[in-house]
């Protein structure tokens, strides 16, 4: 029974779960209006019937006290035969009087309307007695009335007492029918009030039901086909055979689905296409990108942004703050969570990176907004290597810093020796002016070096393209050891030249290789002491000639040698001399020079797709050598003589 009893609750909690809110609030306003008309119903029903007893009671009452007043003194005399038939013309007379007793002061019932029978005094005569009331007052003289329920409907009794001379000789029970009119119109306002109720509620659930299978199923379909197409399934649709406004609302939303599924089909391709070609756009910028939502987690990042920070690991739908190096943690936290929430637009910072390589980065932070420009959709990173930039200014301010000092010192001793020609020129002697004079001019022709040495290395670090062509090394290196013979000649140092026999051209530009020659040679003069020697050698490479013989299709080398036997370079100090106004002589403190000698020769060979390399023992010499690719002809092939280091058929000149 309980397990019946707990189905029909689930099956009624069920189906009162398929209501709406307001078919929900509908069936309980129902509820509260049958409830009340209900209670009023009753109410009044219950005020008629009230009122009925209360009618009957009174005339109960007055109909006791008017037959009491008549029988008592027949009982005082003992006429009964008077008394009943008094009592029954009086039983006659009415009919709402169902019975009356009559009873001594013992209580013994003596005679009785309508069923009154003569006694027989024997021994089988049965005693009646009239069962009063615990709390009647037998010797008062007001009657008490009272009523009952029996078989046939609720009775009103009256007993009232039988005196007369003041003596009580017994009690007159009166038996009141109810009204009959005030019954049958009470039934009836029960009865209608009843159906009314049950027909209320009959029509509730009739309805409820009608609205499940005709409202609400229907609603709930909608509901359901409106999120899936909300979550992007085109392909919902709705198929209940009603009528009416949903049937319109069910055909409109099938309608927009279908419309929506073409439009989805018609421009996947396109939407397909923009989105790779964001990708492909993000994916090849120079600069890092990555797209964060406001939770700080990555959305996208392209390949520069992982290279700058490292990043092999996929970081999409990762917290970017648990993946940036500590420098940029720290300095980006805060500003990230002010722009998420609102209260910055944009940042931008310079950070060092340790990791994967020592670079410089600088970080700009923007805010994407949606296309109401109301709310933040994101943040977007843009990550910017400046290293080059950032050495390329230390390198600007060095120069400038370099050039200003090396350009002071040449100017100051040309402005002081003329002025004091210009003071005091008629005090010195000839000796002394041409002396002043040689000076400044020695001075000058320093500050022209330098000025000519910048023009250089600035012409070669820009974006000049030089016309390179055949160049025969063995005129520009005896060139070069014609100009430098007569230095080489007073520091009593030998200058030698060893150049292999028939050397091809090589592809370059004649005046630039001249100028490395000088430089590199001019160098080597500098820093080897009387009775050294500087050798200049070029030769095929021996890899060149085997892959002449296999025709093989990469370029043919030779190489250029200076060698010297001067002081030597510290290896400390072997990657510095390249750089801009570094001296060797900065550390002897013995010789002069602009510094910009080494990078003016190491900018023109990269002119040449090479390399320049240094050999270097200090107190043993210096050998710089750097490569240079052959020249070639639409010619065929020609096998090339071989020397690895010093050739024994190569031409020995010594100057």
């Amino acid at each position: 029974m309980l397990a019946f009893l707990k189905t029909i609750r689930e099956v009624l909690a069920h189906w009162w779960s398929e209501f709406t809110l307001q078919t929900k609030l509908m069936a309980v306003a129902t509820l509260v209006v049958s409830l009340v008309m209900s209670g009023l119903t009753f109410w009044a029903v219950n005020t008629i019937q009230q009122d009925a007893r209360l009618s009957d009671t009174r005339f109960g009452s007055d109909l006791g006290l008017l037959l009491a007043s008549n029988v008592a003194p027949l009982i005082a005399e003992d006429n009964l035969t008077e008394v009943a038939q008094f009592s029954q013309r009086f039983y006659s007379s009415t009919s709402n009087v169902r019975y009356m007793l009559y009873a001594n002061e013992a209580g013994k019932i003596f005679l009785g309307v309508p069923f009154w029978q003569p006694e027989v005094q024997n021994s089988l005569t049965i005693e009646r007695r009239i069962q009063l009331p615990e709390n009647y007052p037998a010797s008062s003289d007001l009657p008490m009335v009272r009523q009952h329920l029996t078989p046939d409907g609720e009775v009103t009794d009256v007993f009232v007492p039988l005196i007369h001379d003041g003596k009580y000789l017994g009690v007159l029970a009166i038996v009141i029918n109810p009204n009959p009119t005030v019954v049958t119109s009470s039934n009836l306002t029960r009865d209608v009030t009843i159906a009314v109720f049950v027909s209320i509620w009959v029509m509730v659930i009739l309805g409820a039901v009608f609205n499940a299978l005709t409202i609400t199923k229907p609603i709930k379909e909608l509901l359901v086909g409106v999120k899936n197409i909300a979550a992007g399934n085109f392909k919902q649709r709705i198929d209940l055979p009603l009528g009416s406004e949903l049937k319109e609302l069910i055909f409109s939303f099938n309608e927009m689905a279908e419309r929506l599924e073409r439009y989805e089909e018609q421009n996947i391709e396109e939407l397909t296409a923009e989105k790779a070609k964001l990708e492909t756009l993000v994916s090849t910028i120079a600069d890092g990108a990555v797209l964060l939502d406001t939770n700080m987690q990555v959305i996208l990042v392209n390949p520069t942004a992982r290279r700058i920070f490292g990043w092999d690991a996929d970081v999409v739908g990762a917290n970017v703050l648990h993946h940036l190096p500590q420098s940029g943690q720290i300095e980006l936290t805060r500003p990230l969570y002010q722009m998420a929430t609102g209260d910055r637009d944009s940042a931008e910072f310079r950070i060092t990176l340790t990791q994967p390589t020592n670079r410089t980065v600088r970080i700009v932070l923007t805010t994407v907004l949606d296309q109401y420009r109301e709310s933040i959709k994101g943040i977007a990173m843009t990550v910017q290597d400046i290293t080059r930039e950032v050495e390329l200014n230390e390198a600007k301010g060095q120069f400038i810093s370099n050039v200003s000092h090396e350009l002071r010192t040449p100017l100051f001793n040309i402005k002081s020796f003329i002025e004091t020609l210009h003071d005091y020129g008629e005090d010195l002697s000839d000796s002394q002016r041409r002396e002043f004079l040689a000076t400044a001019n020695h001075e000058t022709d320093r500050l022209t070096r330098l000025v000519n040495d910048v023009l250089d290395l600035s012409r070669l670090e820009s974006c000049r393209i030089y016309h390179f062509d055949a160049v025969e090394l063995a005129q520009a290196i005896d060139q070069t050891l014609r100009t430098y013979q007569l230095n080489a000649k007073d520091k009593g140092i030998e200058l030698v030249q060893e150049v292999a026999s028939d050397l091809p051209p090589v592809l370059g530009h004649y005046d630039l290789l001249l100028q490395v020659l000088a430089n590199l040679v001019g160098n080597a003069l500098k820093f080897t002491k009387t009775g050294g020697k500087v050798v200049i050698r070029a030769y095929l490479l021996k890899n060149s000639q085997e892959q002449s013989h296999n025709h093989h299709t990469s370029p043919l080398q030779v190489r250029l040698e200076i060698s010297d036997t001067g002081i030597g370079i510290d290896p400390e100090d072997q990657e510095a001399i390249f750089e801009r106004f570094f001296r060797v002589e900065n550390r002897v403190h013995t010789l002069e020079g602009t510094g910009l000698g080494l990078s003016i020769v190491r900018n023109i060979i990269d002119k040449h797709h090479s390399t320049v390399h240094l050999v270097s023992e200090v107190g043993v010499g210096t050998t710089f050598w750097f490569d240079l690719t052959i020249f070639q002809e639409e010619v065929p092939f020609v096998e090339l003589p071989v020397i690895d280091a010093a050739p024994e058929d190569a031409t020995v000149k010594v100057l």
